[in-house]
């Protein structure tokens, strides 16, 4: 019997295709995926329970049944303003209840989101709002004289000024206006072009004529920005079908969540990451959303000391603040089920250092990772028990297919071998907003007659299904006809013990045309001495074949980064050519 028992478990759904199925239970690999809208998905899974938290904000908590008024009042205001399905909507505001709230209204009439980062500069802002062709604009309030001499140059008629301390405690609200608030220069007027927040609400609060839209899943819900770490962000399309197949999926990889468990929401809402993983599938598992518009180690801290939440997920650079900073010291995070990275590779060094954190803080979990891109909505693979490998990032999420390909090809490579990693699922994007050339370049169909999305990142899957990222394909560095790596360079100097952070660029040479070039951050209270210098250049001489040693090495106090906290590769390059030439 036991040895009928052991061949069951291992050839029990086995698929040699995709070997990653075996994780999942029968019941995950039938999932179905909504045809709702997103407003009308988050309604449908909370249910009756709308007297539970659905939003906590500094204390402020709105429950499921304020939200979806507040969200009647908004879509109401927005159809007397004379809004129609398919009208795009941008939302520019860091993480605040109004912003949620209009989100979700949008959606619900039919028209599209158009989510903006506030820290854009104004011609960017000018950029994407003219991209997308927005008519309304909900704005944070720092952000007006930045942005109201553009305005007249875009396709916006009605600009709605939230201010971040709206729905604030009055207290926390008193000392926001009194500490920060008063530095910010308010141009404002309220002039016709121009509204209040509050007069916004109270425009059509009554409107009985609204008569829902006929809105397929499958039609566009979203427009997000892509990062640009390596070039021109581009504006990204995401259906109804596919934002909400995300929350499903992320669903179906925490389990243990339960209704009234807490998140703690300091990912930007205007990030797929923020938006999709930290708000809109929380808030569909009923769970209480903390939002925070800004981070600050000490508010953090105070934060996970007194709402003792199950989940926190966050970029690598949130990572590194915890670890090291000195408010996180005697905080008891036992309390925790999952604490979730992405955004960006996490190299093996955090997240030993991250895991050994968490061992220390009484937390009996380890860090887990999600992959994916805002093509994709945000994760594609994640990794739980039995598939969180060291520098993984895990399997694919449920209804996702990954393969690897040669490079620039749609020619699929053996298990093992080291290539593009393309993704097929329900998440897909559409398409890039007015963009066809780029759509086509990463949109492609492989010999089976699906769409694959070309990642940009190369990796590999082993025998069981679980997935590792390597390095992004733009980053090869061509050096005399060989391919350098630069995330293989970086993670050996990395291994010094000195060494923080380690960026590997390319720079001109006479006849190779391209070497490499190691940018160096060193730890804290490490000096830099020409012995530290000589050990990484020998480190790398041990590790690397001849023709991947940098030619240069350089240490710096801090790397560029974007405004989604990635490091900015394509500035860092520009700012040391531009110095080399200024020499």
């Amino acid at each position: 019997m036991k040895l009928i028992h052991l061949f069951k478990r291992i050839f029990k759904h086995r698929n040699i295709k995709e070997p990653w199925l075996e994780y999942y239970q029968e019941k995950d690999r039938t999932i179905k995926f909504t045809n709702h809208t997103i407003y009308h998905y988050l309604k449908h899974t909370v249910g009756a329970d709308t007297e539970l938290t659905a939003l906590n904000y500094f204390g402020h908590k709105i429950t499921y049944d304020e939200l979806f008024r507040s969200i009647d009042r908004v879509s109401n205001s927005l159809i007397t303003l004379g809004v129609k399905p398919k009208d795009v909507v941008t939302i520019c505001t860091p993480n605040i209840p109004e912003a949620i709230i209009a989100f979700y209204a949008i959606n619900k009439i039919g028209a599209i989101v158009d989510m903006i980062h506030p820290l854009s500069s104004s011609t960017e802002i000018k950029r994407y709002l003219n991209e997308s062709k927005s008519r309304i604009l909900f704005l944070v309030d720092f952000n007006y004289s930045k942005i109201q001499t553009i305005l007249k140059e875009t396709h916006v008629y009605k600009t709605i000024i939230i201010p971040v301390s709206n729905s604030m405690p009055l207290l926390t609200s008193t000392v926001y206006e009194l500490t920060k608030n008063f530095k910010i220069k308010k141009k404002y007027s309220f002039k016709d072009e121009c509204i209040s927040w509050l007069d916004f609400i109270n425009l059509g609060p009554n409107n009985r004529d609204f008569i829902e839209p006929k809105i397929s899943s499958k039609d566009a819900a979203l427009i997000l920005h892509s990062g640009g770490t390596t070039g021109t962000p581009k504006g990204i399309l995401i259906s109804n079908y596919s934002f909400n197949a995300e929350a499903q999926q992320g669903a179906i990889n925490v389990k243990n969540m339960l209704p009234q468990d807490k998140i703690v929401t300091i990912l930007p809402i205007f990030h797929g990451f923020g938006l999709g993983v930290c708000l809109h599938c929380p808030l569909c598992l009923k769970v209480e959303v903390i939002l925070v518009p800004e981070f600050n180690a000490k508010r953090f801290a105070k934060i996970l000391k007194k709402e003792k939440p199950q989940v926190l997920a966050g970029v690598p650079t949130l990572w590194e603040s915890i670890t090291k900073n000195h408010n996180f010291k005697k905080i008891d995070l036992s309390c925790l089920k999952y604490v979730i990275s992405g955004g960006d590779f996490l190299s093996l060094q955090l997240e030993e250092a991250m895991n050994q954190f968490l061992k220390k803080h009484r937390a009996n979990i380890k860090i887990t990772k999600g992959y994916g891109m805002t093509e994709s909505v945000a994760a594609t693979a994640f990794t739980f028990d039995g598939t969180n490998e060291p520098e993984s990032i895990g399997i694919p999420m449920i209804g996702n297919r990954f393969c690897i390909c040669k490079p620039h090809t749609t020619v699929e490579l053996s298990c093992g071998q080291i290539g593009e990693i393309c993704v097929n699922g329900p998440t897909i994007m559409m398409k890039y907003l007015n963009n066809k050339k780029e759509t086509r370049n990463v949109l492609k169909k492989h010999n089976d007659g699906k769409i694959w999305l070309h990642t940009g990142d190369l990796g590999y899957i082993n025998k069981n299904g679980v997935i590792y990222f390597t390095h992004r394909l733009k980053r090869i560095i061509v050096s005399s006809g060989f391919n350098l790596y630069p995330s293989e360079i970086e993670n050996i100097i990395l291994t010094h013990p000195k060494v923080l952070k380690c960026c590997v660029i390319p720079i001109s040479h006479p006849y190779k045309i391209h070497v490499a070039k190691a940018l160096i951050i060193l730890k804290e209270n490490e000096k830099i001495t020409s012995n530290i210098k000589q050990e990484i250049k020998l480190l790398c001489e041990k590790n690397l074949a001849k023709y991947s040693w940098p030619k240069a090495y350089e240490f710096v106090s801090e790397f560029p980064t974007t405004l989604y906290g990635k490091i900015d590769y394509k500035e860092l390059e520009n700012h040391d050519k531009n110095k080399r030439t200024s020499l």
